[in-house]
């Protein structure tokens, strides 16, 4: 047996022999797994990001997102005398721990440590569902020098609390209170159910927890017990915020009756044995532990400079893996030929290949050099090229020929995203239901790239032509990571080289050359209106007027006549309109001109798959009136040269007055790629 099965041996004995002291806490469920790329996964983070920010002043929440086997349902409780800024922080912790402790399970309950908080999820819809395991329980070993009478006292203080508790009303199932017991001792006690539990659900999970004290724990002046649905603690010292209560004289009438918890029963012998037994074994059981682990950390820093070899050695071959050779690139593209040319962006001209393999790829030839050696654009093409998410184009690898760098891609059927919406004749075979499913896919992309990739990148070009469809118009992002590997000059969020397109970019970004995570959100909120109206954001056309499209949206939502910029297509689909509607909304939330006003791509991803979600009132947006360029153009320039008029979003004249002033700003050349 290994050093470490050993250890693990020794562990679950070890737990085992404690289990009759404190039960084992198994705050993961059953019900199966799940995959790091799967749609229940990204619907699981999306849910758990907006918890905290969520959770009521009762300290209580409960949400659920995604469809059928992928919906995920979640509920977050915090102890009812815990501050709301205390429970919203251990809230917070919560969703990061339970996947940490439960990495790919689809249900798992967490409790924190201090008992201030629970978070549960599930794909098994949990809410209003009385629930009493996993339980998990402790007590002090010690017992009361009056067992009798402080059990006589405990047991008034908890029918008190139950019926409470039970019948507290629908935002907050709890009580707490204490009682005068034998030998100057005070019971403190607390009784809690999650507020979606009807009122005889509450009060039978709090009689079964209450029924578990006569089998372990009889005259112990400290017990507690917490399981999804209810908990109950009590100690003989003030630990939650409690106000003394006097027994009433009679208790309030329940609308149900209610059944009385036991009397607890006298201490048996059961505890003595358990306690010898204990005392016994633990000093050798740790002993083994102690020398196990010595020998363990010894055996590994034996191991450790032959470990740094291997890991050298692995990077180099996963290099040699990525990297193509140039030949067998410009063989599968039939030397760059026109014929096999699919486009042209803003980093270079894309070219469609085939290998030896038969295998069909995309083939990048970037057009101006990044300024890195060679060494240092491996390295951040092997980054990217371990990122994968359903909602972006996989990066096969890079070739390298003197001053050539090529990025190979999978091929992606159905091109890109402005060859359907943007032409009158294909965008036809774009319903609502596909342009719904590609707003929600890049949007999981982009939440990706920002909170849950490795890199933390911010896309900085998100436009439709950089949407590219499957053979089942599923989206996926190109070009990220494209501006990390071109654009060398930033610093903490900040550039003198712009990269991006007209039309997309953030005002911050194109006056002062600041970018963030809420950059992108302005792009996406564009590209949201692009997918619902059919029209590009600069060549809006709103009867014989040419405007631009965020104004024409801004001012039509402000009316309440929204409807006019809905793509033609799209106006016969009268049971999405609604949907419709609300994701108009959701774009005039991401391109308001104050980053901090933005919702992150969590939320937008909660916003799109929730509708319990409310939307908050966008402010006016950003207005860019620069009809004189095309806005298709993209950019790559230098701050602090010759002036370019850039349109900046006013303030109210008065009224519902959508004026807008245009302001001089210095800006750059334009240098071509």
């Amino acid at each position: 047996m290994s050093s470490w099965k050993l250890l693990a041996f020794i562990f679950l004995n070890l737990t085992n022999l404690f289990s009759s002291v404190k039960s084992q806490n198994y705050p993961c469920g059953e019900n199966g797994t799940f995959t790091g790329n799967s749609t229940y996964s990204g619907n699981l983070n999306s849910l758990l990001s907006s918890v905290s920010s969520n959770i009521d002043t009762n300290g209580f929440y409960n949400a659920s997102m995604g469809e059928y086997a992928d919906r995920v349902h979640a509920i977050a409780l915090c102890r009812g005398d815990v501050q709301f800024d205390i429970c919203r922080s251990c809230i917070y912790n919560a969703t990061r721990s339970i996947l940490q402790l439960c990495p790919y399970q689809k249900q798992a309950t967490f409790r924190d440590p201090r008992n201030w908080c629970m978070l549960r999820y599930s794909n098994e819809y949990i809410f209003g569902r009385l629930v009493t395991f996993p339980d998990f329980y402790t007590w002090n070993t010690k017992n009361v020098t009056s067992p009798e009478e402080f059990n006589r006292d405990l047991t008034t203080l908890l029918n008190n609390l139950h019926s409470q508790a039970a019948y507290g009303g629908s935002l907050k199932k709890f009580a707490a209170a204490n009682r005068t017991g034998p030998d100057s001792l005070t019971i403190y006690g607390l009784m809690q159910c999650t507020p979606d539990l009807a009122s005889e659900d509450c009060r039978d999970c709090l009689i079964q927890v209450i029924q578990v004290i006569p089998r372990c724990c009889n005259g112990k002046p400290r017990f507690g017990i917490f399981t999804p649905s209810c908990i109950l603690q009590y100690e003989t010292y003030s630990f939650c915020n409690d106000t003394p209560q006097p027994a009433p004289a009679s208790a309030p009438p329940p609308a149900l009756p209610v059944r009385e918890p036991p009397i607890l029963a006298p201490p048996g012998n059961d505890a003595n044995k358990t306690r010898t037994i204990i005392i016994k074994i633990v000093p050798i059981v740790v002993g083994l532990i102690l020398a196990l682990c010595i020998g363990i950390v010894l055996r590994m820093r034996r191991k450790s400079k032959t470990k740094e070899i291997h890991e050298t050695d692995n990077e180099s071959s996963t290099a040699e893996s990525f990297q193509y050779d140039f030949s067998t690139i410009r063989a599968a593209t039939n030397s760059f030929s026109d014929a096999n040319k699919l486009g042209q962006g803003g980093f270079g001209v894309v070219y469609k290949g085939k290998l030896p393999s038969r295998e069909e790829i995309a083939v990048k030839r970037l057009s101006m050099n990044s300024g890195q050696g060679d060494l240092e654009f491996k390295n951040e093409v092997l980054l990217m090229a371990r990122l994968h998410h359903r909602n972006l184009v996989r990066l096969l690898g890079f070739s390298l020929e003197r001053s050539e760098r090529l990025l190979v891609y999978e091929f992606v059927e159905n091109g890109s995203l402005d060859c359907f919406i943007f032409d009158p004749i294909k965008r036809q075979y774009l319903d609502w239901d596909t342009r719904y499913k590609i707003m929600g896919g890049v949007a999981k992309g982009l939440l990706y790239l920002h909170d849950e990739s490795r890199l933390r990148i911010i896309h900085r070009d998100l436009k439709a032509s950089n949407v590219l469809l499957d053979s089942k118009m599923n989206p996926k992002i190109s070009d990220f990571g494209m501006a990390r590997l071109i654009v060398q000059d930033e610093t903490q969020g900040s550039t003198s080289r712009i990269v991006g397109t007209y039309g997309y970019m953030a005002p911050e970004y194109v006056i002062h050359g600041q970018f963030s995570s809420k950059s992108d959100v302005f792009s996406f909120g564009v590209l949201v209106l692009e997918i619902v109206s059919g029209k590009k954001a600069n060549s809006f056309q709103s009867g014989e007027n040419m405007e631009n499209l965020l104004s024409c949206a801004w001012k039509n939502w402000h009316k309440g006549t929204t409807a006019q910029i809905i793509d033609s297509a799209l106006r016969t689909s009268t049971g999405s309109l609604c949907d419709i509607m609300r994701c108009i909304h959701i774009g005039l939330l991401c391109v308001q001109e104050k980053p901090v006003d933005r919702p992150t791509m969590a939320k937008i991803v909660l916003m799109l798959t929730s509708f319990s979600v409310t939307l908050p009132i966008p402010s006016r947006p950003a207005f860019f009136l620069s009809s004189s360029s095309d806005p298709e153009i993209p950019l790559l320039q230098e701050q602090n040269s010759r002036p370019i008029e850039v349109a900046e979003s006013s303030k109210y004249r008065s009224g519902n007055s959508t004026d807008a002033s245009i302001n001089d700003v210095s800006m750059s050349d334009l240098y071509p790629r």
